[in-house]
Protein backbone atom coordinates (compact mmCIF):
# COMPACT_ATOMS: atom_id res chain seq x y z
CA UNK A 1 0.00 0.00 0.00
CA UNK A 2 1.30 3.46 -0.92
CA UNK A 3 1.20 5.62 2.21
CA UNK A 4 2.67 8.72 0.56
CA UNK A 5 -0.68 10.47 0.00
CA UNK A 6 -1.89 10.19 3.64
CA UNK A 7 1.55 11.19 4.91
CA UNK A 8 1.69 14.23 2.64
CA UNK A 9 -1.83 15.20 3.73
CA UNK A 10 -0.82 14.88 7.39
CA UNK A 11 2.23 17.10 6.83
CA UNK A 12 0.12 19.71 5.06
CA UNK A 13 -2.53 19.76 7.80
CA UNK A 14 0.12 19.93 10.53
CA UNK A 15 1.67 22.93 8.80
CA UNK A 16 -1.68 24.70 8.55
CA UNK A 17 -2.54 24.27 12.22
CA UNK A 18 0.98 25.14 13.33
CA UNK A 19 0.59 28.52 11.60
CA UNK A 20 -2.73 29.38 13.23
CA UNK A 21 -2.23 27.83 16.69
CA UNK A 22 -1.88 31.24 18.32
CA UNK A 23 -5.29 32.50 17.16
CA UNK A 24 -7.13 29.19 16.93
CA UNK A 25 -9.30 29.57 20.05
CA UNK A 26 -10.19 33.17 19.22
CA UNK A 27 -11.20 32.28 15.70
CA UNK A 28 -13.29 29.33 16.86
CA UNK A 29 -15.28 31.64 19.11
CA UNK A 30 -15.61 34.43 16.54
CA UNK A 31 -16.46 32.25 13.57
CA UNK A 32 -18.98 30.14 15.49
CA UNK A 33 -20.60 33.24 17.02
CA UNK A 34 -19.86 31.73 20.42
CA UNK A 35 -21.74 28.47 19.84
CA UNK A 36 -18.51 26.44 20.02
CA UNK A 37 -18.60 26.25 23.83
CA UNK A 38 -22.10 24.75 23.76
CA UNK A 39 -21.08 22.24 21.06
CA UNK A 40 -18.12 21.08 23.14
CA UNK A 41 -20.35 20.57 26.18
CA UNK A 42 -22.74 18.46 24.10
CA UNK A 43 -19.83 16.36 22.86
CA UNK A 44 -18.49 15.82 26.37
CA UNK A 45 -21.92 14.76 27.64
CA UNK A 46 -22.28 12.25 24.80
CA UNK A 47 -19.06 10.50 25.78
CA UNK A 48 -20.55 9.24 29.07
CA UNK A 49 -18.59 6.04 29.88
CA UNK A 50 -20.35 2.77 30.65
CA UNK A 51 -19.64 1.97 34.34
CA UNK A 52 -19.62 -1.80 33.79
CA UNK A 53 -16.93 -1.48 31.09
CA UNK A 54 -14.93 1.27 32.76
CA UNK A 55 -11.23 1.53 31.92
CA UNK A 56 -10.96 4.90 33.66
CA UNK A 57 -9.70 6.65 30.51
CA UNK A 58 -11.16 8.86 27.77
CA UNK A 59 -9.29 9.77 24.59
CA UNK A 60 -9.77 13.24 23.13
CA UNK A 61 -8.50 12.69 19.61
CA UNK A 62 -7.44 15.65 17.44
CA UNK A 63 -7.47 17.55 20.73
CA UNK A 64 -5.90 20.72 19.31
CA UNK A 65 -5.66 23.33 22.04
CA UNK A 66 -7.51 20.99 24.42
CA UNK A 67 -10.79 22.87 24.66
CA UNK A 68 -12.74 19.59 24.49
CA UNK A 69 -10.31 18.05 26.98
CA UNK A 70 -11.20 20.84 29.40
CA UNK A 71 -14.92 20.14 28.90
CA UNK A 72 -14.24 16.47 29.62
CA UNK A 73 -12.26 17.34 32.75
CA UNK A 74 -15.24 19.27 34.09
CA UNK A 75 -17.66 16.47 33.25
CA UNK A 76 -15.58 13.44 34.29
CA UNK A 77 -13.16 14.51 37.04
CA UNK A 78 -12.39 10.91 38.03
CA UNK A 79 -11.28 9.81 34.56
CA UNK A 80 -7.79 9.98 33.11
CA UNK A 81 -7.89 12.07 29.93
CA UNK A 82 -5.59 11.51 26.97
CA UNK A 83 -5.37 14.63 24.77
CA UNK A 84 -3.87 13.49 21.48
CA UNK A 85 -3.00 15.51 18.40
CA UNK A 86 -0.41 15.26 15.62
CA UNK A 87 0.31 19.01 15.79
CA UNK A 88 2.45 19.67 18.84
CA UNK A 89 2.21 23.50 18.66
CA UNK A 90 -1.56 23.19 19.09
CA UNK A 91 -1.16 21.04 22.20
CA UNK A 92 1.49 23.43 23.53
CA UNK A 93 -0.92 26.36 23.11
CA UNK A 94 -3.46 24.54 25.27
CA UNK A 95 -1.12 23.58 28.12
CA UNK A 96 -1.81 26.69 30.29
CA UNK A 97 -5.49 25.67 30.48
CA UNK A 98 -4.56 22.57 32.46
CA UNK A 99 -3.48 24.69 35.42
CA UNK A 100 -7.19 25.19 36.15
CA UNK A 101 -7.45 21.46 36.93
CA UNK A 102 -4.59 20.70 39.32
CA UNK A 103 -6.15 17.44 40.48
CA UNK A 104 -7.09 16.18 37.03
CA UNK A 105 -5.20 13.39 35.30
CA UNK A 106 -4.64 14.90 31.84
CA UNK A 107 -1.92 13.62 29.56
CA UNK A 108 -1.21 15.54 26.32
CA UNK A 109 0.57 13.38 23.77
CA UNK A 110 1.45 13.41 20.11
CA UNK A 111 -0.29 10.79 18.03
CA UNK A 112 -1.74 9.87 14.66
CA UNK A 113 -5.41 8.92 14.50
CA UNK A 114 -4.61 6.11 12.06
CA UNK A 115 -1.92 4.59 14.33
CA UNK A 116 -2.91 5.16 17.95
CA UNK A 117 -0.12 4.46 20.48
CA UNK A 118 -2.58 2.76 22.83
CA UNK A 119 -3.34 -0.80 23.90
CA UNK A 120 -6.41 -2.70 22.74
CA UNK A 121 -9.60 -2.00 24.72
CA UNK A 122 -7.88 0.72 26.77
CA UNK A 123 -10.33 3.68 26.68
CA UNK A 124 -13.99 4.07 27.60
CA UNK A 125 -14.81 6.70 25.00
CA UNK A 126 -13.27 8.75 22.21
CA UNK A 127 -14.19 12.33 21.39
CA UNK A 128 -13.27 13.83 18.04
CA UNK A 129 -14.30 17.45 17.43
CA UNK A 130 -13.93 18.87 13.92
CA UNK A 131 -10.94 16.63 13.31
CA UNK A 132 -12.19 13.65 11.33
CA UNK A 133 -11.96 15.74 8.14
CA UNK A 134 -8.23 16.05 8.73
CA UNK A 135 -7.52 12.32 9.07
CA UNK A 136 -6.81 10.16 6.03
CA UNK A 137 -7.78 7.47 5.41
CA UNK A 138 -10.88 7.62 7.62
CA UNK A 139 -11.22 3.83 7.44
CA UNK A 140 -7.93 3.46 9.33
CA UNK A 141 -9.14 5.91 11.99
CA UNK A 142 -12.36 3.93 12.48
CA UNK A 143 -10.42 0.67 12.77
CA UNK A 144 -8.09 2.15 15.38
CA UNK A 145 -11.00 3.62 17.34
CA UNK A 146 -12.68 0.21 17.46
CA UNK A 147 -9.44 -1.41 18.55
CA UNK A 148 -8.73 0.87 21.52
CA UNK A 149 -12.31 1.23 22.75
CA UNK A 150 -13.57 -1.15 25.41
CA UNK A 151 -16.51 -3.30 24.27
CA UNK A 152 -19.52 -1.03 24.68
CA UNK A 153 -17.32 2.09 24.46
CA UNK A 154 -18.47 4.99 22.35
CA UNK A 155 -16.93 7.05 19.54
CA UNK A 156 -18.36 10.60 19.53
CA UNK A 157 -17.64 12.71 16.46
CA UNK A 158 -18.63 16.37 16.18
CA UNK A 159 -18.49 17.75 12.66
CA UNK A 160 -19.95 20.55 10.58
CA UNK A 161 -23.06 19.86 8.55
CA UNK A 162 -22.53 19.07 4.90
CA UNK A 163 -22.17 22.09 2.65
CA UNK A 164 -24.11 20.11 0.05
CA UNK A 165 -27.27 20.62 2.13
CA UNK A 166 -28.98 24.02 2.22
CA UNK A 167 -28.85 25.05 5.87
CA UNK A 168 -30.65 28.12 7.22
CA UNK A 169 -32.01 28.79 3.72
CA UNK A 170 -28.50 28.86 2.29
CA UNK A 171 -27.11 31.41 4.76
CA UNK A 172 -24.76 28.80 6.26
CA UNK A 173 -23.56 27.78 2.81
CA UNK A 174 -22.76 31.38 1.85
CA UNK A 175 -21.08 31.97 5.20
CA UNK A 176 -18.95 28.86 4.81
CA UNK A 177 -17.90 29.60 1.24
CA UNK A 178 -17.34 33.36 1.44
CA UNK A 179 -17.43 34.86 4.94
CA UNK A 180 -15.50 32.26 6.94
CA UNK A 181 -12.38 32.23 4.72
CA UNK A 182 -12.31 36.03 4.57
CA UNK A 183 -12.71 36.58 8.33
CA UNK A 184 -10.30 33.74 9.11
CA UNK A 185 -7.67 35.23 6.80
CA UNK A 186 -8.17 38.71 8.26
CA UNK A 187 -7.63 37.61 11.87
CA UNK A 188 -5.04 34.88 11.35
CA UNK A 189 -3.14 36.64 8.53
CA UNK A 190 -3.21 33.26 6.77
CA UNK A 191 -5.23 33.12 3.56
CA UNK A 192 -4.88 29.38 3.07
CA UNK A 193 -5.85 27.96 6.45
CA UNK A 194 -9.52 28.90 6.52
CA UNK A 195 -9.90 28.31 2.79
CA UNK A 196 -8.76 24.77 3.61
CA UNK A 197 -11.42 24.55 6.35
CA UNK A 198 -14.20 25.62 4.00
CA UNK A 199 -13.02 23.25 1.27
CA UNK A 200 -12.84 20.24 3.60
CA UNK A 201 -16.33 20.91 4.95
CA UNK A 202 -17.62 21.16 1.37
CA UNK A 203 -16.02 17.83 0.49
CA UNK A 204 -17.07 16.01 3.66
CA UNK A 205 -19.75 13.28 3.53
CA UNK A 206 -23.31 14.07 4.49
CA UNK A 207 -24.53 12.98 7.92
CA UNK A 208 -26.24 9.89 6.46
CA UNK A 209 -23.15 8.99 4.43
CA UNK A 210 -20.98 9.29 7.53
CA UNK A 211 -23.39 7.05 9.43
CA UNK A 212 -23.02 4.42 6.72
CA UNK A 213 -19.22 4.71 6.86
CA UNK A 214 -19.28 4.05 10.59
CA UNK A 215 -21.59 1.05 10.20
CA UNK A 216 -19.39 -0.46 7.49
CA UNK A 217 -16.39 0.05 9.78
CA UNK A 218 -18.05 -2.11 12.43
CA UNK A 219 -19.73 0.32 14.82
CA UNK A 220 -23.13 -0.47 16.30
CA UNK A 221 -25.93 1.85 17.44
CA UNK A 222 -24.78 4.46 14.93
CA UNK A 223 -26.81 7.66 14.87
CA UNK A 224 -26.45 11.40 14.39
CA UNK A 225 -28.12 14.44 15.93
CA UNK A 226 -28.06 17.89 14.29
CA UNK A 227 -27.57 21.01 16.40
CA UNK A 228 -27.91 24.75 15.70
CA UNK A 229 -30.17 24.19 12.68
CA UNK A 230 -27.84 21.52 11.33
CA UNK A 231 -24.67 23.62 11.31
CA UNK A 232 -23.04 20.83 13.32
CA UNK A 233 -23.90 17.17 13.79
CA UNK A 234 -22.98 14.83 16.62
CA UNK A 235 -22.28 11.31 15.35
CA UNK A 236 -22.03 8.41 17.78
CA UNK A 237 -21.24 4.73 17.39
CA UNK A 238 -20.51 1.94 19.86
CA UNK A 239 -17.94 -0.84 19.75
CA UNK A 240 -20.09 -4.00 19.85
CA UNK A 241 -19.92 -5.89 23.12
CA UNK A 242 -19.48 -9.11 21.18
CA UNK A 243 -18.94 -9.90 17.53
CA UNK A 244 -22.01 -10.83 15.55
CA UNK A 245 -22.29 -14.55 14.84
CA UNK A 246 -23.93 -16.27 11.90
CA UNK A 247 -26.26 -19.16 12.57
CA UNK A 248 -27.33 -21.44 9.81
CA UNK A 249 -30.68 -23.17 9.46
Amino acid sequence: MDNSAPQEHARRVTGIFKRIAGVYDLLNSVLSLGFDARWRKILAEAAAPFPEKNSGRILDLAAGTMEVTVALAKRYPDHALLAMDFCLPMLAKGLPKLARFPNARILPLAGDGTRLPLADASVDAITLAFGLRNIQPREAAYAEALRVLVPGGRLCVLEFGSARDRILFGVYNFYLARVLPAVGALISKDKGAYRYLADTVAAFPSALELEEEMRRAGFAEVRHTPYTAGIVCLHTGVRPVRAATHTGS
